[in-house]
């Protein structure tokens, strides 16, 4: 415990230092039945991106990712390797725990649900729905996938030939996992009892989930009733002993996704002391999930905290699959890219660059290594890795520049031009980032060098640095040149500081490369002129100077 007011444990990210909520960011917590694959590093690195740049707007911002460690699954799981479950789930803990740190994630709060303080707020919730009369006991029978760890009504199942074994078998229609008939007496959920409220809530906050397509796949399935059916949320101990019991019923198990969606109230305090509840940051400003688990989050989730009388998130960003090869990564499958090995290949802001450039919310994206090549060649070395290159090893000084340039020297056309890029690229950026909008907010951060190369080679400065007087030679003066490379300079200034979200190692060897100090590396240092303190030569070993993209080694 904590000696504070706030009822949270050692492990929880809520903080006494200041009444202001932070900014809470949360990924889905990981299945540790197999190990992690690109899907989970893409949905850690968008959280991440998230965080770091409501840092860089001078924001307190927590990002919470972990894993899922109850259910069948991993009871089953960790009974084929011939472990202990908390042994097997221990080790694949920390596979996601060296994934996120490999890809330089900077969270806030590891949840695991074997945690202490998870265990005690899930049987706390539970208590509270128990005494306000939401849940009560039932016979329930139907068709059950332990790899989804769910139930299916009849009419989302049906069969299909099994390849291997030349049988027919049951699935689920919606995941295509094989389910089996179960009938067993649970607690159940009165989930029907918050349809109405469910569909209220969504036409009131209309881009509650992101993109719209999936907002309206949800409300439609709420109006048909078919998704808010009452919902069985234990399990008997006979069937399940891997799990939180229910606190009443020594004979039952909490139904893991019951257990697994409190785990983002649990990072945040909770249960809380009276009048502190928003600061561990809930309600959660983004919550980031896959396009699998909507169900789950979208309409499960919601009716919990509403009867919990807990404020709902404030909105959902639901992502689409990557694509190996057509066909979707999957654990069960064996379609999948190892993390590790990527990073090792093509070096961690590179691939971050790539899954945030191409990753796509609306649509599924397509992995492969040639793309990867291509991402860097094309854009960061040819494109910011030339133009740096250009600047820093030119016959001009940069600092005298900066120090020299004034607004009254720069009203050509091509010199406000290139203001008004640099203001662009930090706009419109700003504008996606606020609709969590990760994608397009890169996409404008990459055209900045677009136009600073197109303003080197419309301004000429090497031909200037040819040009100046007699007189400019002895006082080491220049001002055309001086105003040239102040523009051009003040662009990669700019890039680097917008591009910390995203690939901060980069961003950082490039902001010391212009010798830009800590404290002038955020949002607000993004106005052009603003910042007459850098470009100062820093030392760099011979060769690497302006170097920020080396060669890359092929694809072949």
């Amino acid at each position: 415990m904590f000696d504070v007011v706030c009822l949270v444990s050692e492990h929880s990210i809520a903080s006494t230092a200041s009444d202001d909520r932070p900014v809470y960011i949360t990924t889905p917590i990981f299945y540790v039945n197999a190990a992690p694959h690109i899907g989970h590093m893409y949905t850690m690195i968008l959280g991440d991106i998230m965080k770091r740049w409501h840092t860089l707007c001078g924001k307190r911002a927590i990002l919470c990712t972990g894993t899922d460690e109850h259910g069948m699954k991993i009871q089953q799981a960790a009974a084929l390797a011939g472990i202990k479950s908390k042994s097997f789930c221990d080790d694949g803990a920390q596979l996601f725990k060296n994934l996120a740190s490999e890809c330089n994630v900077e969270y806030d709060r590891f949840i695991r649900t074997t945690d202490k303080d998870h265990i005690e707020a899930v049987q706390y919730a539970w208590s509270m729905l128990a005494d306000r009369g939401y849940l009560y006991e039932s016979k329930h029978e139907g068709w059950y996938a332990v790899s989804d760890e769910t139930f299916y009504p009849t009419s989302q199942v049906h069969s299909v030939l099994d390849t291997a074994t030349g049988k027919t078998k049951n699935v689920s229609k919606e995941t295509g996992k094989e389910v089996q008939w179960v009938s067993e007496i649970n607690y159940r959920f009165r989930l029907s009892a918050f349809r109405e409220r469910l569909l209220e809530w969504y036409k009131d906050n209309p881009r509650w989930i992101l993109p719209d397509v999936r907002m309206q796949d949800i409300v439609r399935g709420v109006e048909a009733g078919t998704d808010t059916e009452d919902l069985s949320v234990s399990r008997p101990c006979a069937r399940l002993t891997w799990g939180i019991p229910v606190p009443t019923d020594s004979s039952q198990t909490i139904y893991v996704w019951l257990d697994a969606l409190i785990n983002y109230i649990t990072a945040a305090g909770f249960p809380w002391t009276p009048g502190q509840e928003s600061i561990g940051g809930w309600p959660a400003h983004c919550q980031i999930i896959g396009k699998d688990i909507m169900r789950f989050h979208c309409i499960y989730w919601p009716a919990f905290l509403m009867a919990l009388d807990i404020p709902l998130p404030k909105q959902f960003l639901t992502h689409g699959y990557w694509l190996l090869g057509k066909e979707r990564m999957s654990k069960s499958t064996g379609n999948v890219i190892n993390p590790f090995f990527a990073l090792d290949r093509f070096g961690v802001d590179n691939l971050r660059c790539f899954l945030a450039l191409h990753g796509n919310v609306t649509k599924d994206s397509s992995y492969s290594n040639y793309a990867i090549y291509d991402t860097y060649q094309t854009i960061l070395r040819n494109r910011i890795g030339n133009l740096v290159s250009r600047l820093l090893k030119g016959k001009w000084s940069i600092r005298r520049a900066v120090m020299e340039t004034t607004e009254k020297h720069s009203q050509n056309r091509e010199y406000v031009d290139m203001r008004a890029h640099i203001k662009k690229a930090r706009d419109i950026a700003s504008q996606m980032m606020a609709n969590n909008d990760v994608n397009q907010a890169l996409q404008a951060i990459i055209e900045l060098p677009l136009h600073a190369n197109a303003f080197i080679q419309q301004t000429e400065p090497w031909m200037l640095v040819k040009k100046k007087s007699n007189e400019e030679n002895a006082k080491g003066l220049n001002k055309p040149l001086d105003i040239t490379i102040f523009h051009a300079v003040e662009s990669i200034r700019v890039l680097g500081i917008l591009l910390q979200p995203f690939m901060p190692g980069k961003a950082r060897q490039l902001l010391d490369m212009l010798g830009v100090s800590e404290e002038k590396r955020t949002l607000a240092h993004c106005e052009f002129g603003c910042d007459r303190t850098y470009g100062e030569s820093p030392d760099i070993p011979e060769g690497e100077a302006g170097m920020l993209f080396p060669p890359l080694a092929s694809t072949e």
